[in-house]
């Protein structure tokens, strides 16, 4: 076959076709759920107690499907957060098959080609498919690290949104056709004053208890901080050659750590710190590092200790941020119902990144509390 004055080989023409039908089966996905969606709603008996409870003990159960997570935060600090500002700002396309918690796979769907991730018992695999780049770490993961595509798959998301909900704040929603299926809802309103989360909704497959479609409302915002959902979805159990990554012939295999900017800061400085910051108790991580983690559910607070460099240029992009606000040495910045705090440096010249789902204010007291504790 001849094009453009050169020679297309088999292969070149077996791509182009590859990755056209990995095109037009996502749009034919995204097109049919609102024909589906259309059809009549089985209504659900269910009670919310009872549904949170099948979501809660579903975190093993097998799947597979396609989903899409369409983030609502624009973050305006971007080095070193790797993929970050692109999964809470912008639409992610995600191919998932679950087989257990050490046995599963997520590709990553692009118009350019796919991006695979793939776990095993061993060891963690990820595979850029344009690049033929594969990287392996080790397992278990740090206990702390950035989220990444695969956080944002509807079980995944709602197991652990729900994880610490208690039947008193939950709710049922009517049932919505979501992947063809009649999916009762169930609707979280943290308790805690200090919560920038108004309410998680989620939508569940009554028969294997996972979460289908799960939305992420904050205070003020006008769109969801995360919105994801399959557009086809089985609970059947994937075959165990689907997850099963092996490199192919020429593939550039690298070895790392897994270290990321979070699990990197985790491990870096000693301080101790409080058991309680606004309110909020210090979750126990087991083996805890430097980084505090306060407060359950979609209410968490988190402080870091920040490195003297790091603080600096932290600082320095924070500020020139629209909307940042300076109190004497500190910077402050609202994102939607994210907030950011930077403190002033304390007796002991230390600085802390705090952030999280929780009001300014709770963070203003938290750093009222650091720098009490440091003298």
């Amino acid at each position: 076959m001849r094009h453009n004055g050169h020679i297309r080989t088999v292969e070149e023409v077996r791509e182009k076709w590859r990755w056209l039908a990995v095109v037009l089966g996502i749009a034919v996905l995204v097109a049919t759920p609102s024909v589906i969606a259309r059809l009549p709603v089985g209504a659900s008996d269910i009670g919310a107690a009872e549904l949170l409870a099948q979501v809660q003990s579903s975190t093993a159960t097998p799947y597979s499907g396609y989903a899409q997570a369409v983030g609502g935060v624009t973050l305006p600090v971007t080095d070193g957060l790797g993929g970050l500002p692109d999964l809470l700002g912008d639409t992610t396309t995600l191919r998932a098959w679950y087989r257990g918690p050490d046995s599963w796979r997520v590709d990553t769907v692009r118009l350019a080609g796919e991006r695979g991730l793939y776990r095993s018992p061993a060891r963690l695999w990820s595979w850029d498919y344009e690049q033929n780049t594969a990287v392996v770490t080790p397992v278990p993961e740090p206990s702390l690290r950035l989220p990444r595509q695969a956080d944002l798959l509807p079980p995944e998301l709602g197991q652990r949104l729900l994880s610490e909900a208690s039947a008193g704040e939950v709710t049922r929603l009517p049932a919505r056709r979501i992947a063809g299926r009649d999916a009762p809802g169930l609707r979280l309103i943290p308790s805690e004053p200090q919560s920038t989360v108004t309410e998680v909704d989620v939508w569940v497959d009554p028969d294997s208890g996972l979460p289908l479609q799960v939305d992420v409302l904050g205070d003020g915002a006008t769109r969801p901080i995360v919105s994801t959902g399959f557009l086809d979805f089985s609970s059947a159990t994937p075959d165990a050659d689907t997850v099963r990554f092996v490199p192919p012939p020429g593939t550039d295999v690298q070895q790392q750590d897994g270290l990321d900017i979070a699990s990197f800061a985790d491990g870096i400085d000693s301080a101790r710190l409080p058991s309680t910051l606004s309110g909020l108790d210090l979750r126990d991580r087991g083996g805890q590092g430097a980084v505090g983690i306060y407060g359950r559910g979609v209410t968490e607070l988190i402080a870091a200790p920040l490195p003297r460099r790091a603080a600096r240029g932290l600082v320095d992009q924070l500020r020139a941020a629209p909307g940042a606000v300076l109190t004497g040495g500190s910077v402050a910045l609202s994102i939607g119902p994210l907030n950011v705090l930077i403190t002033e440096p304390t007796a002991d010249r230390r600085r802390y990144l705090l952030s999280g789902t929780v009001t300014a204010e709770t963070l203003a007291t938290a750093a009222l509390q650091l720098e009490g504790a440091a003298t």
